[in-house]
């Protein structure tokens, strides 16, 4: 039986000024801005900022 991989919506910029962005239970984003997060809390009411 197949695993289940994690969703990556986009990849992570090596300059580490990213924020990282939990979409839902086991989605993951990486953003550059928070003008960004509020596109994405639009579509996911949950999301949260974790890093």
């Amino acid at each position: 039986m197949p695993r289940k991989k994690t969703l990556i919506l986009t990849q992570p910029v090596p300059d580490g000024k990213t924020i990282k962005v939990r979409l839902d239970g086991r989605t993951i984003v990486h953003l550059k801005s928070m003008k960004t997060f509020e596109f994405w809390r639009k579509k996911y009411p949950k999301a949260e900022v974790i890093g």
